[in-house]
């Protein structure tokens, strides 16, 4: 069913929805539902076997309202334009929603990392970088990692940008690998920011984390941080995690009779969030079907594959006992699993509030290039901590004064903040 949803039409709808609710001018509804800058074109690769390979790439800018662009680059095979675009929108409300002064752009290449070798997935990340540098910057549009790029591959990103601009600029790419301009806490921030803002949702739904299951879906580094944070930070139990298996081109679901141990997955899991299915039996995990994740009996949802993964079909799956679902990816819900949520009186933590950790953590990043002075682990999960909390209470404040539904409440956090930007510049 996923692979019919349109990205991009349902974050429009999302958004069309609540800009009648805030009584937006039409005008102004009419600039911020479309991107301001789009960018597609081709990268010639010379292939490991001499051959020339050409790859199409995309970049789009949403909203600079705010501040410089910021979002990821993804490598995937289902990449669309169309795709890009909501992602570049959902990231100009989550930098508005975290109240960082950066706006939304997002990139991508259809392809399948995992069919690259190394060599020609540093020809093709260079090469998107030389298609693209005139473009980013800085103080402009600021890319990262996301679905299937790595740290290595910002940082080959980045080195090129440096000897293009004839400088070293760490700042134009974030999510670089520690000793390159990355940033400690980078890897767990996205995960960690999620399970904060579960930790709030918690206290306001008055439940007792430690009594509580969650089930997700994917374990690529945002669900294997997320799962490690729900059993350490918050001392709960994690059900199963489900993950993509690029050697059989399937999802599988994996739970075992005690709770998954995150740490162990993790470390029979490769790059591409894929896990050793041998290693795993051995050690008494179950392996089911990939959507088995939504049918478990646990009180917290996160899915943190991709999008459009909680729609009409697998909401009739779910158990009644899901009190919060906390989206992990980007635009996993659908607005008819959000009308099920609704009625059934579920908790819903959205998209560009829940994972807003990995690009509050970028923006540190950033700061720190800048200042070319870099802060311990602990200094950046405890700002992460700070404005994650800060963001949910802000959205759980406009829910409860407005009553309207978290997400709904989200989109009016962030819209009225861009909004406002855009007044005081003299955009509107």
């Amino acid at each position: 069913m996923s692979e019919t949803i349109n990205a991009f039409q349902m974050a429009q709808r999302q958004f069309d929805g609540v800009a009648k609710q805030l009584n937006l001018d039409p005008q102004v509804s009419e600039i911020l539902r479309m991107p301001l800058r789009e960018f597609k074109f081709q990268i010639p690769v010379r292939m490991d076997d001499g051959s020339i390979r050409s790859f199409t790439g995309y970049r789009v800018q949403h909203n600079d309202a705010r501040g410089p662009h910021k979002g990821g680059i993804r490598f995937h095979p289902s990449e669309t334009l169309d795709t890009v675009r909501a992602l570049a929108m959902w990231m100009t409300w989550k930098c508005s929603v975290a109240d960082i002064p950066l706006g939304g752009g997002k990139g991508g290449v259809p392809v399948d990392s995992a069919t690259l070798s190394i060599s020609e997935k540093e020809r093709l990340c260079r090469g998107w970088v030389q298609q693209m540098w005139k473009n980013i910057g800085p103080r402009n549009d600021v890319p990262a990692p996301d679905v299937g790029t790595t740290p290595q591959m910002m940082g080959w990103m980045m080195d090129e940008y440096s000897k293009l601009v004839g400088h070293y600029t760490p700042g134009v790419i974030t999510g670089k690998p520690l000793g390159g301009g990355g940033s400690l806490g980078r890897t767990e921030a996205t995960g960690y920011g999620a399970i904060y803002t579960v930790r709030e949702a918690m206290k306001h739904l008055k439940m007792d984390p430690t009594k509580c299951v969650a089930a997700m879906q994917g374990f690529g580094n945002v669900t294997q941080y997320a799962s490690i944070g729900f059993k350490e930070i918050l001392g709960g139990k994690v059900a199963c995690v489900s993950c993509w298996d690029n050697q059989d081109k399937t999802s599988y679901t994996y739970s075992h009779k005690d709770g998954v141990d995150p740490k162990f997955l993790q470390s029979i899991t490769d790059q591409y969030g894929t896990i050793n299915k041998d290693k795993a039996r051995a050690a008494g995990y179950v392996i089911e079907d990939g959507d088995a994740w939504i049918t478990k009996e646990a009180d917290v949802l996160m899915p943190g594959a991709l999008e459009g993964q909680v729609n009409a079909e697998t909401i009739k799956k779910m158990s009644s006992r899901v009190k919060i679902v906390a989206e992990g990816a980007n635009g996993p819900t659908t607005p008819e699993a959000d009308d099920f949520f609704k009625k059934n009186n579920i908790f819903n933590i959205p998209d560009f509030l829940a994972n807003a950790g990995g690009v509050t953590c970028s923006y540190f990043e950033s700061v720190q290039n800048d200042m070319n002075y870099y802060w311990t682990k602990a200094e950046v999960l405890e700002r992460l901590d700070t404005k994650m909390t800060q963001a949910f209470h802000s959205v759980l404040e406009m829910s409860e004064s407005e009553k309207v539904y978290m997400r709904d409440a989200a989109y009016m956090v962030a819209i009225a903040r861009v909004v406002k930007a855009m007044e005081l510049r003299g955009w509107i």
